[in-house]
């Protein structure tokens, strides 16, 4: 008897491969998702927003702090922690060629991109308005989703990138209600 969890693992990624690629042809969605990869390098967009929205009101340069500390944390967890555990393959290693992404130096499993996107809106969400909280999964959603459809990472990898970072986001929000 064989185990077939990872026959259906694989069956299910190439079938969600496949229903991104009319998007890896369409120009708009090109330049959406190469960006979308690009600020997602390092949580460069999170740290932008965190600045933006204390430039915006002075009283959130204290949130914007903690923002940064806390991704240097998540990143740390996840990058030289969780991301050490496992010697995942990415699916290409520079990605798709339509897409001119940085070469990642990490495994795929699971997605940083993905973790630290879904961590900073849980973070942020603890300071921001309903209309600012869907603003930020939103981007979170597009950050995530881009790491699969430049071919740099499984389905699998972004979905639990996703789900990691929103634990650790939920952690984060309990360790700020605490201080």
């Amino acid at each position: 008897m064989t185990d077939s969890k990872p026959s259906r693992l694989v069956a299910f990624e190439e079938k969600f491969d496949r229903v991104l690629e009319p998007l890896r042809n369409f120009t708009p969605t090109v330049w959406l998702f190469t960006a979308a990869t690009a600020v997602g390098d390092f949580g460069m967009l999170w740290h932008i927003v965190g600045i933006v929205r204390a430039i915006a009101d002075t009283s959130r340069v204290k949130q914007a702090l903690i923002l940064s500390a806390a991704m240097g944390i998540e990143s740390l967890i996840l990058n030289q922690g969780i991301k050490r555990l496992f010697k995942r393959a990415r699916p290409t290693a520079k990605g798709d060629s339509r897409f001119k992404i940085r070469k990642p130096r990490t495994s795929s499993f699971p997605s940083g991109h993905a973790s630290s996107a879904f961590f900073a809106a849980v973070v942020l969400s603890r300071w921001s308005s309903p209309r600012a909280v869907a603003l930020w999964f939103t981007f979170a959603v597009i950050v995530a989703t881009s790491r699969v459809v430049v071919r740099i990472h499984h389905a699998t990898d972004v979905f639990t990138g996703a789900l990691i970072g929103t634990a650790m986001g939920v952690l984060a929000q309990v360790a700020l209600s605490l201080y």
